[in-house]
This record gives C-alpha cells, sequence and structure tokens, in this order.
C-alpha cells in the first residue's frame, strides 16, 4: 500500500515537471515568435509596405513586453536551466529594435542618398558592442548607453517628415549615445515613479498607433503631442543618473 502511495507522489511530481517543462518552452517559442515578425517586417520593407513594417514592430515590441514577466511567472531559468533564454530575447530583440528599423530608415530615404549606405555601420555596430556588455542592463533595473531604440527613431523620421541632414545627424548623435554610460530607465522594472511611465506609455502607444494608422497623412499635432513622452523618458532618465551619481559620490566620500 505505502509502495502504491509513493509511486503515485513520484508519477504527480513527474507529470507536474513534465507540465513545467510545456509552460516553460511555450514561453522561450513566444520570445522567439518576435523572430518571425521581424522577418515579415524585413519582407514589407522589401515590398515598400513601411506602414505594415511598423505595424509589425509594434507587435514585436507587444511580443518583448510580455515575454519577461511570462517567463519569470513561468520560472524558465529554474524549469529549463540548459536553454538561455536571455541570449534569445536579445537575438530577437537587436533584430526587432536595430536591424529591421536601420534597415527601413536606408530603404525609406529618409537619410541623405549620399552617405546613407556608409551610415548604417555606426548604428548596428554601437548596438552589437551594447547588447554584448555585461552592464547593458544594471542589477537595479536601468539600461546602460541609449538603449537601442531606433524603431522610435525611425517612426519619428517617417511621419514627422524632419529634414535627411537633421536624421543623419541625429543619427550618429544616437548611435556615439549607445556607448556613453548613462542610465536609462527600464519602462517596466525601474521603481521609480513606475505607474507613471507606464501609464503615460500606454497613452503614447495608443498615440503610435493612431499616427500608424492615419498613416500616410498623420495628424502633424498629434505627432507633436506623443513625443512628449520620449522628452520625459530622457530627462527623467538623465535626472535619475545624476542623482545616482551624486549618491555614489557621497558614499565614497562618507568610505
Amino acid at each position: 500500500m505505502e509502495r502504491r502511495r509513493s509511486d503515485g507522489k513520484v508519477g504527480v511530481k513527474r507529470g507536474e515537471r513534465a507540465r513545467q517543462r510545456v509552460i516553460a518552452w511555450a514561453v522561450h517559442m513566444f520570445t522567439a515568435s518576435g523572430a518571425v515578425v521581424g522577418g515579415w517586417c524585413l519582407v514589407a520593407i522589401h515590398r515598400g509596405d513601411y506602414r505594415g513594417a511598423f505595424f509589425g514592430m509594434v507587435l514585436a515590441g507587444v511580443i518583448d513586453a510580455a515575454d519577461g514577466p511570462l517567463a519569470r511567472l513561468a520560472r524558465v531559468k529554474e524549469v529549463l536551466p540548459q536553454f538561455d533564454g536571455t541570449k534569445l530575447d536579445d537575438i530577437v530583440d537587436y533584430l526587432n529594435y536595430v536591424v529591421v528599423p536601420i534597415v527601413l530608415i536606408h530603404a525609406a530615404n529618409l537619410l541623405p542618398a549620399s552617405v546613407s549606405i556608409w551610415m548604417l555601420p555606426f548604428p548596428l555596430l554601437t548596438s552589437a558592442y551594447r547588447f554584448c556588455h555585461v552592464s547593458a542592463k544594471t542589477p537595479d533595473h536601468f539600461f546602460t548607453g541609449f538603449p537601442s531604440y531606433w524603431n522610435i527613431l525611425a517612426f519619428y523620421y517617417y511621419v514627422w517628415g524632419s529634414p535627411l541632414w537633421f536624421n543623419a545627424v541625429f543619427t550618429l548623435f544616437a548611435a556615439i549615445m549607445v556607448l556613453v554610460p548613462i542610465r536609462y530607465l527600464y519602462p517596466s522594472r525601474t521603481r521609480i515613479l513606475r505607474p507613471l511611465t507606464i501609464g503615460l506609455g500606454i497613452l503614447w502607444a495608443v498615440a503610435l498607433l493612431i499616427l500608424l494608422w492615419q498613416l500616410p497623412d498623420p495628424s502633424p499635432s498629434l505627432v507633436a503631442w506623443s513625443l512628449l513622452y520620449p522628452i520625459y523618458y530622457t530627462a527623467l532618465s538623465f535626472a535619475l543618473h545624476w542623482r545616482l551619481l551624486q549618491e555614489g559620490e557621497r558614499t565614497s566620500s562618507k568610505a
């Protein structure tokens, strides 16, 4: 009798472990689906369907925002220790946040034709460096260096219709800022003002979807208003970075 109970408990444990593994693999497949979306975006760019490519980037962003919480909920590192989900996430993010938007910037003629092809290596290489750096994300949930939001830059270049020379200068500036070790908000994880940041981020995302729906004639006033969130994000990131520097200096002086 006792042996049957023991065998039953072992069977339940095995079944539970199998269920956990299935869920963990499903989460990894969800993350990997972002690469499929990135491939669709590249096809759309090749066809000249830039609106479709931007909608694909939005979908990739939704996947990226959801897979982290799902991975933590499913305890994927514990259940599948042999599989590096962080590396998978970085590969997919580099594709969707760097390669796809940089290709779109070039294909949509958003840079001066005389320099466009020669400027592509700068964001591609600096972002590759930052993705592979051990301090790309800090323990207190900040990004180090401009966090390669090239999809956002590509979007505003496109809907704003900014001068090509401005796009070129700002692209080089952003590529340099990738290498500068300033801390930037991790919107869903940085604790300071997180509810406000997430709430404003949701409103901003809705504004972007409306602008995408309005293409090829987006509302200039909505474009201008939508810029307030990137300004808020950048200003708060710089302010928090400065405060953390000051706190670090005070701690060092006391030691």
